[in-house]
């Protein structure tokens, strides 16, 4: 292994150190000089007909250039939606258009309605105060149900309903399906709500445009996870500017979750009113503003029935979600409750009967899309709620109902068109049992009733299809984009070597864990490989970071180009050595000829190929320097089992967390620190979902929880220490580094592993109780065990 770490070395984070010597360089430290600002007037009705927008007063205001509104963008682009779905009569989805500023309606509250450009953001808040805004008021509809009723307020009036799509999975299936659950012999039926959430990244977003006179040349400072899908998105389908003169870049990233990935009004804002003003325009995200204009998470609620045999076999599953997508279809949210949600609803069992019904609404809030996890622990979360639920009717103990179903012989087809290329589903309740000391669960149970509390404990198994691919594939399913990624591995003349890659850090540790990948196959220390990303203008065009898809996806392309470095540069020592090319090995960064005791070094090689004078030029040309495109075969299925033990007190429903533990199948791990990191801190955020947040609207469209003064974000109090496993490692078979992907998994498995725990609890109490929705806040624990 190299001195500074290769592959499975759990190297420390570089980046880490500029982030905690306040060195990073985000969106919002980037000023231009001559720089304005611009604030946002949003809509404070959910619903409402734009009669009139008077700008007339603010435009008199000290240090305002120019008012913007809905006007100023007629007959340019609305923002696109990135995936079209297609329901189950085979006709495309609803899709409204999306204008950068309202147009006749405003649809939700925080909708854009006008732009004040000024000297200062001060200046530009007093401006925006002055503008007259008339609208009349119109009903609007919250609840998904009602909105798809007959004669509900239309979000759209010129769509035919509020429903988006009518989607079924798989539709071939569904009378085997019917027929299945009415001749089972025990079926579990649960309705249930995956509640919404606000991402609250701990950086807000951020847009910068700027553009130059002298060249023609846009360019947008902004805090996204895929800078050339911006660049794409806005520049084909939104401004009309190619894309030689777009450059987007995305520096130091503070968080994303998703709510990053997608393509914003602000964002077009910014590049446009630079052009228009000639002056460079900038606008931050006050936190406020976030939880009304960032796209929000989750938001569905489904019924699910589970069919069983005399033997507990599982036979058939049905399921019917609502899945709300708020006023507008953001970029990739039709994806999330159908081909992210429905292909995982086989989970890791060999269930032979399985549909799946999306019912895809619109509604007057604020647009959903994906967030950590994006439609697999809204699936994950379904199928380990109604199979703990099972496992309570048919008296049989939930982990041994679950290992009686496990898939256990791979590659495997599911019913849900997807295929599972490796897994160890028993490998990994084992371990879980072991680390989480599942033997003396009954010992702590007791010590806990002794003190007059209610100890639960919960299981729950997880699989996950990460790195969405193949882009042929994705793309028959309504993608709009291609899903492969890529990298440029260009060795400098001394040895070091600088990686651009399409994947975008903001905080999965990239510039740690990809150079340990090339350092590793030429057998060089870590620390001469730097990576580049997050600026279109020096990077090859790749499609970002989510969906856990940066070492499968991204890695796979710098594995490809280096594998083409490493190819010439044997040419160059086979010459330089005067051996066959077919002898040459390379190993702990030296190339040597087999059999023989002649070795050149790494450097001495790489400084042959720019200073050519040992070999024929005719034959290789000079330069060190690859790019490669790598589009997967397959999704990575990483897969795990958790546990989460918790103590309710029956008197308040007060539910404390006291232990959680994960076993997670990754395939290969590249740095397992990072790993334990990522597994941190998606459990932290899926005991918030479980516990705390939830993102209200009353019938009028008012958000309820529009800070946190009443959206409760975990604290560090809120969780126990988290007992991380990955041990059990079966590799991914299609991708050369064998690779699964980590960034979701916590998130995934943690809220269902909560709930189970506390429901457990409950019913050891005596207590009937068959399900709590999220967040499981001491007045619904308290409700659910008193009736």
């Amino acid at each position: 292994m190299p001195k500074d770490g290769g592959i499975g070395a759990s190297t420390k984070r570089r980046e880490d150190v500029r982030f905690l010597t306040g060195k990073g360089k985000y969106t919002d430290d980037i000023n231009i000089n001559n720089q304005t600002y611009v604030y946002f007037l949003r809509s404070d009705v959910a619903h409402g007909t734009l009669n009139n927008v008077d700008t007339s007063a603010a435009e008199g205001m000290p240090g305002v250039i120019r008012v913007f509104t809905g006007k100023d963008f007629e007959g340019i682009g609305g923002l696109p939606c990135g995936w079209q779905v297609t329901d189950r009569h085979g006709e495309p989805m609803q899709e409204p258009p999306h204008p950068v500023l309202a147009q006749g309606k405003v649809r939700h509250v925080g909708d854009p309605i006008a732009a004040v450009v000024a000297e200062s953001l001060e200046q530009a808040r007093d401006a925006a105060e002055a503008i007259d805004v008339d609208i009349t008021d119109l009903p609007a509809v919250i609840d998904m149900k009602a909105a798809v009723q007959d004669g509900a307020p239309k979000v759209h009036d010129d769509l035919t309903s509020n429903l988006c799509y009518d989607w079924g999975f798989v539709e071939d299936n569904r009378q085997a399906v019917d027929d299945a659950i009415k001749s089972a012999h025990h079926v579990t039926t649960l309705e249930l709500k995956n509640n919404r959430l606000v991402a609250n990244p701990m950086e807000p977003r951020v847009a910068v445009g700027d553009f130059n006179d002298a060249t023609g040349d846009h360019t947008l400072y902004t805090t996204s996870q895929n800078p050339h899908v911006i660049r794409l998105l806005m520049g084909a389908f939104v401004l009309g500017i190619p894309e030689h003169k777009l450059r987007v870049v995305a520096p130091d990233v503070g968080g994303g979750f998703g709510t990053k990935i997608f393509h914003y009004a602000e964002e077009a804002f910014c590049t446009f009113a630079a052009k228009e003003i000639r002056r460079p325009v900038k606008w931050t995200c006050s936190r406020s503003e976030a939880f009304i204009s960032d796209a929000h998470g989750r938001d569905h609620v489904t019924k699910i029935e589970l069919a069983m045999d005399a033997e507990g076999n599982f036979t058939a599953l049905r399921t019917e979600t609502y899945a709300n997508m708020g006023a507008y279809l953001s970029t990739f949210a039709p994806s999330v409750p159908t081909w992210l949600h429905g292909t995982l609803m086989a989970g890791n069992y060999k269930t032979p009967l399985i549909y799946v019904n999306v019912k895809a609404v619109f509604t007057n809030t604020v647009p959903v899309d994906a967030y950590r996890g994006a439609g697999r622990p809204e699936a994950t979360f379904q199928l380990e709620r109604v199979i703990d639920k099972a496992a309570r009717e048919i008296g049989m103990d939930p982990i041994e109902l679950r290992r009686k179903n496990f898939i256990t012989e791979f590659p495997y087809a599911t019913p849900v068109a997807v295929e599972y290329d490796t897994g160890n589903y028993n490998a990994t309740m084992d371990k879980l049992i072991e680390v989480a000391d599942f033997a003396g669960f009954e010992a702590r149970a007791a010590e806990s009733k002794a003190r007059g509390k209610l100890r639960g404990l919960g299981v729950n198994c997880y699989i996950e299809a990460c790195g969405i691919a193949p882009s042929n594939l994705v793309g028959q399913l309504g993608a709009r984009a291609g899903l492969y990624e890529s990298a440029t591995v260009r060795v400098n003349a001394t040895g070091s070597i600088s990686v651009m890659t399409g994947s975008h850090s903001h905080g999965q540790g990239h510039e740690t864990a990809f150079p340990q990948v090339v350092a590793d196959m030429i057998g060089i220390d870590a620390s001469q490989v730097e990576i580049v990303h997050g600026d279109t203008a020096n990077t090859p065009m790749g499609m970002g970071t989510y969906g856990s898809r940066s070492l499968a996806v991204g890695g796979s392309a710098m594995v490809r180009a280096t594998e083409k470095i490493i190819a010439k540069a044997k040419k160059i020592a086979a010459h330089l050595m005067e051996a066959s090319e077919g002898d040459i090995e390379l190993k702990d960064g030296a190339f040597t000829v087999a059999g023989t005791d002649k070795s050149v070094a790494w450097g001495d090689v790489t400084l042959a190929a720019y200073v050519p004078h040992n070999y024929p030029l005719e034959e290789i040309e000079p330069g060190l320097e690859e790019t490669a495109f790598y589009d997967p075969s397959n999704f990575t299925y990483p897969s795990g089992a958790y546990s989460c033990e918790v103590e309710v007190d029956p008197d308040t429903g007060k539910v404390e967390v006291l232990a959680f533990a994960a076993a997670d199948d990754f395939g290969n791990v590249v740095n397992p620190m990072i790993v334990e990191g990522q597994v941190h801190g998606g459990i932290a955020q899926g005991i918030g979902q479980a516990m705390l947040e939830n993102c209200a609207y009353d019938d009028d469209g008012q958000l309820l929880s529009g800070s946190y003064m009443d959206y409760a974000m975990p604290r560090a109090a809120d969780l126990p220490n988290f007992v991380v496993d990955h041990s059990c490692q079966t590799p991914c078979t299609h991708n050369p580094l064998g690779v699964k992907g980590c960034g979701e998994a916590g998130a995934i498995g943690s809220p269902p592993a909560l709930v189970n725990a506390v429901c457990d609890a409950l019913q050891r109490a005596g207590k009937d109780v068959k399900h709590i929705d999220m967040p499981l806040s001491p007045s619904r624990v308290w409700a659910a065990m008193n009736g």
